[in-house]
């Protein structure tokens, strides 16, 4: 089965990434469910959530409250037990391997905690990749622009075991900005970095969701929380609330972690 589109609406630009107030991440009553040993474990449960084109919305919660779980669904990694789960206008839901795999090339990126770049590619050689892989023209150019932005211009000719920890998660960054998908997803983006390199990465997140992209990070760094323009708060699988942060959204520069 291959992903399907929603129906043509009177205007077609309602559909279109980047349309500025678009939903680009629909969730409705989606729930995962696992069966480990004879248990069964709830991850979700009946979790309902919009983010629209230009959001950049942070999902917060401890480790177990779903958040992973939450984002693999979104990005078609994981398979829902239940519910409807819609991405840039198409079901997600139903949808077969090989449509999934198309649909994260074209789509939804990742950014993941465990970097997962290609061990024998150099950093240049692996943001290539991602551009190359969604279709962008002049992939190698895009690569080196990327990688400039995420401050490691020096770096490109490298290979991953020759990284520090933070410098192949900025990688792994500019890997999913060159693909210049509509959804971005990242999963503790800034876990393996300093600071300083911290605010780098999240005013580029913004960016992305300034951009009219849909910007959906998780996290359990409440300070990171208060950047984001909707806070998503998670717990035992259920959202328990949705809004502006507390005092309204802070400049990333007046964050402290």
């Amino acid at each position: 089965m291959r992903l399907s589109a929603t129906a043509a609406p009177t205007n077609p630009a309602e559909t279109t990434a980047g349309q500025t107030g678009s939903a680009l991440i629909e969730l409705r009553d989606v729930s995962r469910v696992y069966h480990l040993d004879g248990l069964q474990v709830t991850a979700l449960s009946d979790v309902t959530l919009t983010v629209r084109a230009g959001e950049f919305v942070v999902v917060l919660g401890p480790s177990g409250s779903g958040k992973t779980t939450l984002l693999n669904l979104v990005g078609g990694l994981d398979v829902a037990s239940g519910g409807e789960i819609r991405v840039a206008g198409r079901a997600v839901t139903g949808a077969s391997r090989g449509a999934l795999a198309e649909f994260r090339r074209h789509t939804a990126s990742f950014i993941f905690q465990t970097f997962n770049l290609f061990p024998g590619l150099t950093a240049l050689e692996n943001v290539e990749f991602g551009a190359d892989a969604a279709g962008r023209q002049d992939a190698a150019a895009i690569a080196r622009q990327r990688l400039e932005e995420v401050g490691l211009t020096d770096r490109i000719n490298h290979f991953p075991h020759q990284l520090s920890g933070g410098e192949q998660q900025r990688v792994a960054i500019a890997r999913a900005l060159a693909t210049g998908n509509p959804v971005l997803l990242a999963d503790e983006p800034t876990g393996e970095l300093d600071f300083r390199t911290g605010v780098q990465i999240l005013e580029l997140l913004r960016a992305q969701a300034m951009a009219e992209r849909a910007v959906l990070v998780v996290t359990h760094n409440r300070e990171i929380a208060r950047a984001a323009d909707r806070v998503v708060e998670l717990s035992s699988g259920r959202i328990v609330s949705d809004g502006v942060p507390a005092g309204g959204r802070a400049n990333v520069t007046d964050l402290r972690w």
